[in-house]
């Protein structure tokens, strides 16, 4: 079996038993479980949700996805091999230790397999939440161009290029796109200000105004967590976002949890400590790559420039990368989740077949 076999590039066309179309994202599938067999799961394996609780499973895949495109190698490689275990495991490690330390639950309720979670359905809070502890990508660009507000924060004058911010700053911006909010442009992702979330808390999905505070607090305390663990690593954690939502437990009580993934290389920057005392930047999560397309292509201004998204896509569909650059993709993404967790890295030699075989047997959830 060659590489390209192991790697998991489509994961929406599992038999899962489900009577609605099959969400597809950039890098999860999500397949929603009909009503009995919800109702089924939640009481023959006792999840602490209520018992009409929407459930799914979601299949993570090994896509490559890098600046809102999927990117492909050379020799039929249409992801990275170990990708998906990586970043799931990862999130599973700090969704655990945030449980464990008291901070808030997530939606996972099940992990059937390394590549599998069994979710519960949350009403999302309609915010992408950046924490930043360091000045790159992005704000470096701008405020190197004489930005110096960002998200309402003022910033001072003179920082340096990956140089640690005076306080760790939150810089949200929408989840979707939004429609008539004064002052809120009605595009996905764009930044907004707390007072923007304060004066229509109610459409961006917060229960109450003091809510906004919670969320905030969850922020931190996650962020300060992972750079905890990640420091007795001797790793960076630079900048990561978050996502929250609202569900209903099993004793009827409406609460905010962690969403999406958390801490993986895919939503956050992780710097190499030794290297950064060094005076040099050596990224373990996806920023290596990215950095690597900026340099691979002649007109870098395409993947940067939100006006050229139809050259970027067909940049990324007619071109086949070194198999190389995608590897070393595996090479990073594998180490810094064996640091994280411990614990060697689950790869599957057929995860297809795998997946389907766990979800017949123990969740009853495929036909024939």
């Amino acid at each position: 079996m060659s590489v390209a076999d192991k790697v998991l590039a489509v994961n929406n066309d599992l038999p899962i038993r489900t009577q609605r179309p099959v969400h597809s994202g950039k890098v999860r599938s999500v397949y929603w479980l009909t009503e009995a067999d919800s109702r089924r799961l939640i009481q023959e394996k006792g999840y602490n949700v209520a018992p009409e609780a929407p459930l799914a499973i979601m299949v993570i895949s090994d896509r490559l996805s890098a600046f809102d495109c999927i990117w492909h190698g050379e020799g039929g490689l249409n992801g990275v091999p170990g990708k998906g275990a990586a970043l799931n495991a990862i999130s599973n490690h700090w969704f655990q230790l945030f449980r464990e330390q008291g901070l808030a639950d997530s939606h996972i309720l099940d992990i059937p397999h390394p590549f599998v979670w069994i979710v519960q359905k949350a009403r999302p809070v309609m915010i992408e939440a950046i924490c930043r502890q360091y000045i790159t990508g992005s704000m470096w660009r701008a405020y190197s161009q004489g930005e110096r507000e960002f998200c309402g924060i003022q910033l001072p004058d003179g920082l340096h290029k990956d140089q640690k911010l005076p306080e760790l700053l939150i810089t949200p911006s929408t989840k979707g796109i939004l429609k008539g909010l004064p002052g809120v442009p009605e595009a996905d992702d764009v930044n907004i200000t707390r007072r923007n979330i304060e004066d229509n808390y109610a459409a961006f999905n917060f229960r109450s105004p003091d809510d906004i505070a919670q969320y905030e607090t969850l922020l931190r305390e996650g962020f300060e967590l992972i750079s905890a663990a990640l420091a007795k690593l001797d790793q960076v954690f630079v900048d990561t976002k978050f996502e929250f939502g609202y569900v209903t437990d099993a004793q009827g009580e409406e609460k905010l949890i962690y969403m999406d993934e958390v801490g993986t290389p895919d939503s956050s920057r992780i710097w190499d400590g030794a290297q950064y005392r060094a005076g040099q930047v050596v990224e373990n999560s996806k920023e290596g790559f990215r950095q690597q397309l900026l340099s691979h292509f002649p007109d870098p201004d395409i993947l940067l420039n939100k006006a050229r998204m139809a050259e970027r896509e067909a940049l990324a569909r007619d071109n086949a990368l070194p198999a190389s650059m995608l590897m070393e993709v595996s090479r990073t993404y594998a180490d810094i989740a064996e640091k994280i967790t411990g614990r060697p890295l689950d790869l599957s030699e057929n995860p297809k077949a795998e997946i389907i075989s766990v979800l017949r047997e123990q969740y009853g959830l495929i036909d024939g």
